[in-house]
């Protein structure tokens, strides 16, 4: 019986999609804003898989591009403005998120999504885009192509690489100091050259005292 059910609603391409918001507004001047968050929605008793396709996929970052939303879960889909530059302001672009059962590979439903970048948010009108925009923007991107989003890293921080070389070998320097003999010491089959004072001893344990806290900071 269920199989009958969910039979009409598999056919390619007529799948209702539920994605909020449906547009992204991204502002040059507000750092919080290039990071927005789409939310798919899964309503069904079946699991979906999505894939999130972009007009500018190098603008963007998207976390997790592909993946699945259980049945009647919905799933959060990170987005970051990568290139906020003026030569951007007032362009369209739009992501599209593209869903199909877990068996099978044909889309069974599709939603766009329109993002844009403006300088301001105080200079960015209260109320929405009237009919004329809107129509100017169907228009503009009627023949877009997508493109799948390439990976990118979510942020570009360097990666805590542990200690240099120069400090495990000096390190290992001041340790080896430690362990020589104390100069004035008799009983001992290293050369006397190599017996330390204890001024040098202290000094040696210092430096590897700060050596230790730079270590255990990286």
């Amino acid at each position: 019986m269920q199989q009958h059910h969910r039979q009409p609603e598999l056919v390619e391409g007529s799948l209702p999609v539920f994605v909020f918001p449906t547009e992204l507004v991204f502002y040059a001047d507000e750092q919080t804003s290039h990071k927005q968050v789409l939310t798919l929605y899964n309503p069904y008793e079946f699991a979906l898989k999505f894939k999130v396709l972009c007009t500018a996929p190098n603008k963007y970052s998207v976390v997790d591009s592909t993946g699945a939303v259980k049945p009647q879960c919905c799933v959060d889909i990170v987005i970051r403005h990568r290139d906020v530059r003026a030569c951007h302001y007032g362009v369209y672009d739009k992501f599209r998120l593209q869903v199909s059962e877990q068996s099978q590979r044909k889309a069974l439903g599709r939603k766009e999504v329109t993002a844009t970048l403006r300088p301001s948010a105080s200079q960015d009108p209260a109320s929405p885009r009237g009919h004329d925009e809107d129509r100017r923007v169907k228009e503009q991107l009627a023949d877009s192509e997508f493109y799948e989003q390439t990976a990118h890293p979510t942020e570009s921080r360097p990666v805590a690489g542990g200690p240099s070389l120069l400090t495990v070998l000096l390190g290992l320097v001041c340790m080896a100091a430690l362990m020589l003999p104390t100069l004035g010491e008799q009983e001992s089959t290293v050369p006397v050259y190599l017996h330390l004072s204890v001024n040098k001893k202290l000094v040696a344990a210092y430096v590897l005292g700060l050596l230790t806290m730079v270590i255990l900071r990286t």
